[in-house]
């Protein structure tokens, strides 16, 4: 099995990881933490694998972590100020 099929099969695991918490109806802040954190890890996937930047230098995974962490950060601290009222 190629590289690219495994992690394409562990994308649609996670997936229905999200979709079953989803389904569940659970919430609150450690499993909005938890979706978080699963679609880094699946952001990091397909930029790694998919997008190429697994061999690319350092920089520019550097750059597009920042990116992902910035913006799972953000969507982080718009739910907490959302919660906290």
């Amino acid at each position: 099995m190629r590289p690219c099929t495994r992690i394409w099969l562990l994308l649609i695991a996670l997936s229905g990881v999200t979709y079953g918490i989803g389904e569940a109806g659970l919430g609150g802040k450690a499993v909005v933490a938890t979706l978080l954190a699963i679609s880094l890890v699946k952001s990091q996937l397909v930029a790694g694998f998919f997008m190429g930047l697994r061999r690319t230098s350092f920089m520019w995974r550097a750059i597009m972590g920042g990116y992902l962490v910035v913006v799972c950060g953000m969507i982080g601290v718009a739910y907490w100020l959302g919660a906290v009222r």
